[in-house]
């Protein structure tokens, strides 16, 4: 890479990368490490913080330190030396450590220097030493927190003996851990034909493959070709002591016959990543992937993950190596059977992502699911795993000498790692670089994966990685691209659940398919024109798709989101719809090539559509509230469950309320998901909006047209709400010894102010009290965990009161005993009325819901609240006369729950200091605009042989305009390209528009994650993955 190159690119990067996510739109201005806490420890100039500065260019670590001590004019920080095999090439980071009394003072001046980038803490990845039968250990005790940075539990053998720390569902993961659990012992190889590959002389020959890990012995037995070994830590060793990375090598390249791996003859490069205490950090990690890009490895296996997809510095990093064309394999997380649950980096689209099974094909319940969380609230999650393999009682090689079984996503990740491996040295040396990069084999084992009948493709991914399959698809592979999943067929169930599980209908909120586009042709290319649909027949005309994609490529991949809408005039229309979407891409020529690379993908719809159903079987959930962790301390919404204090599960209807969905189907509702704020449904078309765990503040608008929209429209209105206590939220908040700063909740478990504003035209509100405990209602038992009681409801309303603890003065996360005196008193938790022509229910708790933590369900509360809310049904029980009030509820508004005033709320947001708009998830005719009423809309295009019927596609809200709020945080450009596109601003105006185009022109060939632009977002108003290379002159191979 020249260096000239290198500084045209950075400069006009840097900007604009962190943006560019997967079809995500996040203020990343909340990353920085003073935004997620209000709460700091005093000052105190002996404690020192290791932080992560980030330069615009590639220099030697000498020139950079040279380069902040001649501009950065204060005291109290010092460059840290790394002496580790990095250090004698370029790099584009230091490490500083700064005295914590001039923290704030030394960071905002290194960032204002022209060539530094930005400053994090150096974040630690720490895992607890192991004990034998020790109980299941976390990030959290009893609701304190451990020393080093976040972490799920995890457990794996050590020698002869099981050592173990069970894996919690219900455990968070801020680090990276090793993924094992203890189990019995099984050969591998076989079950998927390694010995075919090596009778033709296949072992993974001249295949370099990094293994970040704990290491490994230079003389174990088990191994014929370890390269080399590095420490990137502070210990002065090279040797594993702990047994995960020995594990994991010999599942890859063992040759020992009891525990064979797959490649035996692969270049073993052993990266010590973690201590013997289970310690690592952000900086040795980037220091050992710039040595892998530098040393050229060819793939790199990573059997660790968190969901901290916004850890900058090294979810970029990962951008980078795969750039340089390593083709990185990880695992999904152990936090299945829960959905919502994948962990980075495997949940990255250009990473290979890998999912566990048993022998019988079954998903293995520790398994991570998908979907993706990095695009909720406001979009649709990808679909990840990519493939599984088997990662249940898999034998590998023990420290020194022997075979151990173990099981987890830790061992089915280098299975797969393996298999590439064993797939690389299929291609001729000579060829390998013109052939084979991250998109190109992922292709390889996606296309070639068997499919699994009963999970779905958020559980298996493409299904189980078939290696032979695989072969035979490398052995004539041409560069191309292609689309993942490739297939969106609404009558293969379960596979495509959750979407083959609820037909389409005309009036509903558009439904999101978002998928993967891998470019094989290169790490660089192009959407041409826009995407396009192409129906089978007449009927498909019906179809209305609009599409958010990525403009620009970028490494090897991009993202294609379909948005599905039926028109009015398919309001009875009932069938099977079908066709393609064709999507047009181009990368740039190689060496020995003179005219562009281009490749057509199709991507086949069978689209099932039935007639508008009725408004009382319609149900709305409001995802457009919900925020989650990251990047915010969002916590738990049980109290009871010490050692999970995050709401990380992305709280959609297809994660950890995917339970709660499939009853509702079960049950003959159709449920959508409104992602956009009130002004943006119509109310005629919902028998009940369900409004349940939510955090965020709501608008002066919505709070008025849902108050028409109930007494004037005949809305239902069903409320789950959850505790809100400042005095527990500030008990709750903890100091990480990492950042040096204190962590404090953004809200409770619901934000209880907001929803009593939003309430309040009702007469109705929560109060402050934490009540837990049992109770029975109509001859079935109910667990309350952690909800809020109400203490305003009016007269001739029904509400239910029953004998709970009140836990909130407790303290309840600080380990105080609660003894039997502890009175139990009558506390109202559930509300019925019926207002104007509408109805409201109140329940305040959520977690009989929530699949995360529930202790028991609620379902069939659930659906006697809709009877009422949606028909006006109403259960003797939930409507006895012991159960009305002859007088309101009243509670004053000074002993109201408050907000808290140390809290900067707009950083986490979408309500508070923003503007009000309708997203791409809402209706086709109100995007970008502020609601129904607020924005007059056309009709669609009638279709010829189609009558048109009315579904209420006016409006019902209120008449009055939205006042303009201005949004704050925007650069003066941001506002001045979302004028130029204001039919576009729900979509990101990203730089790159102009400059991408120019940045690729200018740097050629070489690529490095701040040169390239991940990702560029468009909008078409246009209306499967099989694709086909398009023909091209091509003179020479293509060389690197």
């Amino acid at each position: 890479m020249s260096k000239a190159s290198t500084s045209i690119s950075l400069s006009f990067v840097v900007v604009v990368l962190s943006l560019s996510l997967i079809h995500l739109r996040l203020d990343f201005s909340s990353l920085k490490s003073s935004s997620l806490f209000h709460f700091r420890k005093e000052p105190d100039c002996s404690d020192r913080t290791n932080y992560v500065v980030r330069f615009t260019h590639y220099k030697l670590a000498g020139d950079h330190r040279a380069y902040l001590e001649s501009y950065v004019r204060l005291d109290g920080w010092q460059w840290i030396q790394r002496l580790n095999p990095a250090a004698k090439f370029p790099t584009d980071f230091g490490l500083v450590s700064i005295d914590e009394c001039v923290k704030e003072a030394v960071i905002n001046e290194i960032e204002r220097l022209d060539s530094v980038r930005d400053v994090n803490v150096d974040f630690s990845h720490k895992r607890a030493p192991l004990h034998k039968r020790q109980p299941k250990v976390g990030a959290f005790v009893n609701g304190q927190k451990r020393p080093g940075k976040i972490f799920t539990s995890m457990s794996f053998s050590h020698g002869e003996e099981e050592y173990r720390i069970p894996l919690s569902n219900a455990s968070i993961n801020w680090g990276r851990h090793l993924m094992m659990q203890a189990r019995f012992r099984s050969q591998i190889t076989s079950l998927f034909g390694a010995n075919a590959l090596w009778g033709k002389g296949y072992t993974g020959k001249k295949v370099k493959m990094a293994i970040f890990d704990t290491g490994i012995r230079a003389d174990h037995p088990h191994f014929r070709n370890i390269k080399e070994r590095t420490n990137w830590t502070n210990e002065d060793t090279l040797n594993d002591n702990l047994g995960h990375g020995t594990f994991v090598a010999g599942v890859i390249a063992g040759v020992d016959a009891e525990c064979l791996g797959f490649a035996p003859d692969t270049e073993i490069y052993a990266f010590r990543v973690f201590t013997d205490a289970q310690v690592s950090y952000t900086s040795w990690f980037l220091d050992a992937f710039n040595y892998a890009i530098a040393t050229k490895m060819d793939v790199l296996n990573l059997s660790i993950g968190g969901p901290d997809y916004l850890d900058l510095p090294f979810v970029e990093k990962v951008w980078e190596l795969t750039a340089n064309n390593i083709i990185m394999v990880s695992a999904i997380g152990n936090d299945g059977p829960l959905y919502g649950t994948l962990n980075n980096p495997a949940d990255q689209s250009d990473v290979i992502g890998v999912g566990g099974i048993d022998y019988n094909d079954n998903i293995a319940s520790f398994s991570s699911r998908g979907m993706s969380t990095w695009e909720i609230p406001h979009g649709y999650g990808r679909v990840k795993p990519d493939v599984v393999a088997y990662g249940r009682e898999i034998m590998g090689s023990k420290i020194t000498t022997g075979c151990k079984s173990l099981s987890g996503t830790s061992v089915a990740s280098p299975v797969v790692a393996g298999v590439v491996c064993l797939l690389v040295s299929v291609i001729p040396e000579s060829q390998r670089k013109d052939i084979l990069n991250p998109a190109s084999m992922k292709q390889a084992l996606v296309e070639g994966a068997a499919k699994l009948s009963g999970p779905s493709m958020y559980e298996q991914g493409a299904g189980r990685v078939n290696l032979l399959e695989s072969f035979e698809i490398l052995k004539s592979y041409e560069p191309r691209g292609s689309i993942f999943p490739g297939v969106l067929d609404y009558t293969d169930c379960p596979y495509t659940w959750p979407f083959c599980h609820q037909p389409l209908y005309a009036g509903a909120m558009p439904v999101i398919f978002n998928t993967t586009i891998l470019n094989g042709m290169g790490v660089v290319g192009y959407l041409e024109g826009s995407p396009t649909w192409y129906p089978s027949s007449e009927d498909g005309n019906l179809l209305n798709i609009r599409f958010t994609y990525s403009k620009v490529i970028w490494p090897w991949t991009g993202y294609l989101a379909l948005h599905l809408q039926i028109k009015e005039e398919g309001a009875r229309f009932s069938g099977i719809i079908e066709g393609n979407v064709t999507v047009k891409l181009s990368s740039p020529p190689v060496q020995g090539e003179k005219i562009p690379r281009k490749s057509t993908c199709v991507l086949q719809l069978k689209i099932k559509v039935v007639p508008t159903p009725p408004r009382s079987k319609r149900i709305l959930w409001d995802q457009f509230h919900s925020i989650k962790y990251p990047p915010g301390y969002i916590p738990r919404d049980s109290l009871d469950v010490r050692n999970d204090i995050l709401d990380w599960h992305g709280d959609h209807l297809h994660t950890n309320f995917h339970m709660l969905f499939n009853m509702l189907r079960d049950s003959g509702y159709y449920i959508e998901s409104l992602g956009s704020p009130f002004t943006c449904f119509d109310a005629r078309q919902y028998g009940t909006l369900l409004l349940v765990d939510l955090e965020d503040e709501y608008f002066d608008e919505e709070i008025e047209k849902l108050r028409i929209d109930v007494i004037n429209s005949g809305l239902g209105l069903a409320v789950f709400a959850d505790w809100y206590n400042v005095d527990t939220m500030v008990k709750m908040r903890f100091f990480d010894d990492n950042t040096r700063s204190w962590w404090t909740p953004v809200t409770g478990g619901a934000n209880i102010p907001a929803l009593n504003n939003l309430l309040a035209p009702f007469g109705i509100a929560f109060g402050d009290k934490i009540l837990n405990g049992d109770f029975y209602m109509d001859g079935e038992q109910n667990r309350y965990a952690s909800g809020a009681d109400i203490v305003r409801f009016p007269a001739g309303g029904y509400t239910h009161s029953f004998p709970l603890l009140d836990t909130s003065e407790s303290g309840a996360t600080q380990n105080v005993l609660l003894t039997n005196s502890m009175a139990k008193e009558d506390s109202p938790i559930l509300g019925l009325i019926n207002a104007g022509q509408g109805r409201i229910a109140v329940y305040g708790d959520s977690n009989c819901l929530d699949s995360s933590h529930m202790v028991t369900n609620c379902h069939r509360l659930l659906m006697k609240i809709l009877d009422f809310t949606s028909g006006n049904i109403k259960d003797p029980v939930l409507f006895s006369r012991s159960g009305k009030l002859d007088k309101p509820l009243f509670l004053e508004d000074n002993q109201l729950p408050s907000r808290r005033t140390d809290v900067n709320f707009s950083t986490y947001s979408r309500v508070v200091e923003k503007d009000l708009v309708c997203g791409t998830d809402s209706r086709f005719e109100v995007w970008g605009t502020k609601g129904y009423n607020i924005h007059v809309s056309g009709r669609n295009k009638i279709l010829p042989g189609y009558p048109v019927f009315d579904i209420g596609g006016r409006s019902n809200s209120t008449s009055h305009d939205s006042r303009p709020i201005e949004k704050k945080g925007d650069s003066d450009a941001n506002g001045f390209f979302s004028r130029m596109y204001r039919d576009e601003v729900d979509v990101p105006i990203v730089w790159s528009q102009w400059l991408a185009p120019a940045v690729i022109a200018l740097i050629g060939r070489s690529f490095s994650a701040l040169e390239l632009l991940k990702d560029y977002t468009e909008t078409s108003t246009t209306e499967k993955g099989i694709c086909y290379r398009e023909p091209t002159r091509r003179s020479l191979v293509r060389k690197i």
